[in-house]
């Protein structure tokens, strides 16, 4: 969810005369622009679910909950949250390709440079919006909000800024597993297969032993969309790879596993919504369909050049679109009178102005900048 650029993979050159290949070539670079459109859906799936999809804050933004304000909407909205395992499947993807062939050092860069400077500001901009007294929403303390710059705040048990984070947290867990097991020694077929089926087994050991240690590194509840992912690069490289595709199949059926234990439950009416366990499914499957699409080059006609800019916006919007949502929602529906669909399209394209800002004034030069200064070599003392 928070990278952008995918790779094809060139084919080597054969024959005696052909030079011998350096191991474990990097692919040259050629955009999957699919993919940043995918990635923008995705966004605007759990926009969706948190408001119109889900009780809580938002209820309080809208003056009742949504549920009243989209009553034939609102049990639609609630599938938006499985934007988050789509995420997790596009995450999978391309760590694998930014991790293929790249030392530790420049891995590290370009994951901290690339999540950080937005998030940061994300932080200030939040806590300094919540801190208004016109505001109605809780700041956290400003111990608590020092904390959060370090995306470490769930660990911690602080309280966090951006409800939002707890995915963050899950995605610098996967980073730190396959910096470790395949960036460092060096990024190779056998080891990303190798890496998966470990992961797989030691995750299924982990949810069977119930040690919370072992669920805390090893995820099993979100493992198999960022094992699938990888496994999806792999068919990227190579669609001939039927251990590749295996990859991907035994994680799409854990997958729809853990997303129905979790998200589904028997119709109450005293519940906001109920979510069918043949709906989840269904969302889970197409995700996996869609990156699998992109991965067989099926979306090589997608070739728009705005879906590059649909990309760049995806992480600053879905860091603040959230609590920011709440106050844009409230100052538009309750103190403006705006009907609830034309809050909704509003608030949504605010939250796409903020990130386009954030994009254009804070990543586009913080993103280089950092990234530059990580890679520079410590001259010798």
């Amino acid at each position: 969810m928070t990278v952008t650029g995918t790779t094809t993979v060139p084919q080597p050159a054969s024959g005696p005369e052909a030079p011998a290949a350096p191991p474990s070539p990097r692919p040259a670079a050629a955009r999957l622009y699919a993919l940043d459109g995918l990635r923008l859906i995705a966004a605007l799936m759990v926009a969706a679910y948190h408001y119109g999809g889900r009780d809580g804050e938002v209820s309080h933004a809208w003056g009742t909950s949504p549920r009243t304000q989209f009553p034939s909407l609102h049990g639609w909205f609630a599938y938006g949250c499985l934007g988050v395992q789509i995420f997790f499947v596009i995450s999978g993807f391309v760590i694998c390709m930014s991790g293929w062939g790249r030392p530790l050092r420049s891995f590290f860069a370009s994951r901290v440079s690339r999540l950080f400077p937005a998030y940061w500001v994300a932080i200030v901009l939040v806590t300094g919006v919540f801190a208004l007294p016109v505001v109605a929403y809780h700041a956290v303390s400003p111990s608590d909000a020092l904390v959060n710059l370090t995306m470490l705040q769930q660990p911690l048990g602080v309280d966090r800024v951006l409800g939002v984070c707890w995915t963050l947290w899950a995605e610098l867990r996967f980073y730190a597993l396959f910096a470790l097991c395949v960036v460092l020694p060096g990024a190779t077929r056998h080891r990303v297969v190798l890496f998966c089926a470990v992961w797989t087994l030691a995750a299924a050991l982990a949810q069977g032993s119930g040690e919370p240690l072992l669920d805390l590194a090893l995820m099993p509840e979100y493992a198999p969309f960022f094992i699938g992912g990888v496994g999806l690069y792999l068919v990227h490289r190579d669609r001939r790879d039927m251990t590749a595709w295996g990859i991907v199949a035994v994680s799409w059926l854990i997958g729809q596993h853990y997303a129905v234990d979790r998200l589904w439950h028997a119709p109450n009416p005293d519940f906001f919504s109920n979510r069918s366990s043949y709906g989840i499914i269904a969302v889970v499957t197409l995700g996996f369909f869609a990156v699998a699409a992109i991965a067989l080059g099926w979306t090589r006609w997608a070739d728009w050049r705005w879906l590059t800019v649909a990309g760049a916006l995806t992480y600053p919007f879905y860091l603040v679109h959230e609590h920011l949502g709440w106050v844009v929602i409230e100052a538009l529906h309750r103190k403006a009178g705006l009907p609830s669909s034309v809050t909704f399209a509003g608030t949504v394209g605010a939250m796409l102005l903020l990130a386009w800002l954030l994009n254009r004034y804070v990543e586009e030069w913080a993103t280089p900048a950092l990234r530059k200064a990580l890679n520079r070599t410590r001259r010798a003392a």
